[in-house]
């Protein structure tokens, strides 16, 4: 078993200065989108009605060709670098004259996370000085590393987040005493507030100091920059490593600022079994009892919703090994114990039984989606901690699928990278 640090190799997290292009005054609430891998088509097209600005024209440009078409036709990567282009014709989009440093600030609900928005080297992620903790797969890395490079640009950032460090701090503290560049609330309550670093060297001298990043929100973004990168550098006879394809687009967030939602489960069916049974299995499992309050109070426990009543299943704690930084993950435990077992259910990453559901929409959600018909069952998960993403990170494994859910949300379109 393998906990703590791994070390691999040792080194820093290059950071970089970039050109950014950005909304124009005015414009950046108009632009702002979530990003492309939160919405579905037929939501991507609603939230853009009517609002051509939409950065959802770029990320999810299929919304503007005809539904039949398959989303992943060279039509729509094209549709998508048009829509970029037309946006930076119209001056909706301009380019900062010097490369600069950003800070992005977010505000939901009273809590406040800044970070910093430049670009990492794509070799820092092949030397996983990056660290991931989930597997990719290889349909949407394809998807974005088409998305790339037709747009020869990073559409949107990646999320990454670092263990504090107070230099960072207090460069960040100084930046926001400024007027901040954009300040605008979007339909979610979200306020987001952007400030350009007038003087970015000692963020980047900051920056050296820390060791690794951790991939927060964006494994396929960051896997599909690195294959473009190389893919590049294999196109161009005369690479020299300056070129700025070597970089891609990222903010990067103190982990302490950051907080995780609960990614819960349903299965579309019981396998066969009846809910009476299917309540008695569940009773050997763990302490199983109805209850009006279906959120998971602490880890190791789950709510479950079926056949109309929620009831609250805690696994036995001296059952549970700790010192297991992914048998300890209530992801794993649940798939290990219940959903495969009890139920079922195969592998996470392709059995069409199980889905998954962010944590923002709330447990209501998972009740609804049973009383619909369309699941069975319904598992309310207590969140993963951010200390455990860095110790599954730092030890070089790999999370289950979906079993972390960030938010706030970074929004797409107020800063592009491109790659020339």
């Amino acid at each position: 078993m393998v906990v703590g640090y791994h070390d691999r190799g040792g080194g820093s997290i290059r950071f970089n200065p970039f050109r950014a292009w950005q909304p124009a005054p005015g414009f950046a609430a108009k632009v702002a989108a979530p990003p492309y891998d939160v919405v579905s088509r037929s939501e991507a097209a609603a939230l853009a009605a009517g609002n051509p600005l939409s950065f959802l024209h770029v990320g999810r440009a299929e919304i503007d060709l005809p539904p039949e078409l398959d989303p992943y036709d060279s039509r729509v990567y094209l549709k998508a670098r048009e829509n970029l282009h037309s946006l930076m014709a119209q001056g909706v989009l301009v380019q900062d004259p010097e490369p600069s440093l950003y800070v992005y600030e977010l505000t939901m609900g009273g809590r406040t996370q800044a970070g910093v928005v430049g670009c990492v080297h794509v070799d820092d992620y092949e030397r996983d000085i990056i660290r991931k903790h989930e597997k990719t797969r290889p349909d949407k890395e394809d998807d974005r590393t088409r998305h790339v490079l037709t747009l020869h640009a990073n559409a949107e950032p990646v999320f990454l987040t670092y263990r504090r460090q107070p230099f960072i701090d207090q460069a960040v503290a100084s930046a926001r005493r400024a007027p901040a560049r954009e300040d605008f609330f979007t339909d979610d309550g979200v306020r987001h507030r952007i400030w350009r670093v007038p003087d970015p060297a000692s963020l980047l001298d900051a920056f050296r100091r820390v060791p690794a990043a951790y991939v927060a929100d964006g494994h396929h973004r960051c896997a599909s920059a690195w294959r473009a990168g190389r893919e590049l550098r294999r196109a161009n006879a005369g690479h020299t490593g300056q070129e700025e394809y070597n970089w891609f687009l990222a903010v990067l967030f103190p982990s302490a600022e950051l907080r995780i939602l609960s990614y819960n489960r349903v299965v579309k069916d019981l396998g066969g079994v009846a809910p009476e049974a299917l309540l008695a299995r569940l009773a050997a499992v763990g302490h199983l009892a109805p209850t009006a309050d279906p959120e998971p109070a602490a880890p190791g426990s789950f709510g479950i919703y079926l056949a109309g009543q929620w009831h609250r299943l805690t696994l036995d704690p001296a059952t549970i090994d700790r010192e297991d930084p992914i048998a300890s993950l209530d992801a794993t435990l649940l798939q290990e114990r219940i959903l495969t077992p009890v139920l079922g259910v195969g592998d996470p990453r392709t059995d069409q039984r199980l889905d998954f559901v962010g944590g923002i929409r709330g447990v209501a959600a998972l009740r609804d989606r049973v009383d619909r018909g369309e699941a069975a069952i319904a598992f309310a998960l207590f969140p993963t901690s951010l200390d455990q993403l860095l110790e599954v990170s730092d030890a070089g494994q790999i999370m289950p699928p979906k079993t972390t859910w960030f938010e706030p949300k970074l929004r797409s379109g107020l800063f592009v990278h491109t790659l020339d």
